[in-house]
């Protein structure tokens, strides 16, 4: 599977969507498109691409145009492109999220004992380090984080600050064993923005993005002044200043942190409803 499947399949189930609602609520009009993480890159491709059907797009935590002054974050996404094209050439299609489902699972069901993974750490800590200190692994932002960390002086991750360590090894638990590497390769490609794609000046329609401080953030608010919309909200949920986002508000904290239903999830409510 590859982005232009996932563009028809997202125009089939909104088609599908606006035939059934009339036998509910009898509206028939166009839909608010919202994705997470990758699902907002897919977001704003379809709007950009086609934008049938769509009122509206609401992007949570994601970018799609990288600003200039942050090239750095560009030349990553073309070297995994690269690679994963290489690796695609080879036969390889799968990326396979066992790595996250066993950090998860081992955080579960033994948490003091000695990671396999990183035997540097205990299960528990190997979760910690891979939510809270991200970047070190996958930098899609300097300080990017999956969720947000309670350090100690010598910068080891003790805590989460705002998610619950049951719903975070839930979550990598639960992951899909397998993701499509195809996919994985063309949304890299859309980031390098080397290879034909859509672009975001065709986007007409009113636009929310919404961040998470110690994610993309801040770096995401590029992408929302590429459109031609004259309609634009932007909110980026942060407890500190720029000084402190390495402990920030993370990628999954907009859903599974305890404040999240105030300060993600209203936000994003109020504005679906005034479009």
């Amino acid at each position: 599977m590859g982005v232009a499947q996932e563009l028809g399949d997202i125009a089939i189930a909104l088609t599908f969507a606006r035939a059934t609602r009339p036998s509910g609520d009898r509206d028939t009009s166009r839909i608010v498109l919202g994705g997470f993480s990758h699902g907002g890159e897919l977001a704003y491709a379809y709007a950009a691409a086609n934008g049938r059907h769509v009122s509206a797009v609401a992007v949570l935590d994601a970018y799609y145009d990288i600003a200039p002054e942050h090239a750095e974050l560009r030349e990553l996404a073309c070297a995994n492109a690269a690679a994963g094209r290489e690796a695609l050439a080879q036969g390889v299609t799968d990326s396979d999220n066992s790595f996250f489902i066993t950090l998860g699972e081992l955080a579960r069901s033994a948490p003091q004992a000695q990671s396999p993974v990183f035997s540097s750490y205990t299960n528990r800590g190997a979760l910690l380090a891979m939510n809270g200190l991200t970047y070190l692994l996958a930098p899609y932002t300097p300080l990017y984080h999956l969720s947000a960390p309670i350090l100690d002086a010598n910068g080891n991750v003790t805590a989460f600050r705002e998610s619950s360590e049951d719903s975070v090894s839930a979550w990598f638990a639960s992951a899909p064993p397998h993701q499509s590497l195809r996919e994985t390769v063309e949304l890299d490609e859309i980031w390098c923005g080397t290879t034909p794609r859509p672009e975001l000046s065709n986007i007409r329609v009113p636009l929310l993005y919404l961040g998470a401080a110690g994610a993309f953030g801040d770096y995401g608010l590029y992408s929302t002044t590429r459109v031609s919309s004259t309609d634009v909200t932007a909110l980026v949920v942060r407890r500190f200043g720029p000084a402190r986002v390495a402990e920030d508000f993370g990628h999954g904290d907009l859903l599974y942190a305890a404040d999240a239903p105030a300060l993600a999830w209203q936000p994003l409510a109020t504005w679906l409803l005034s479009h």
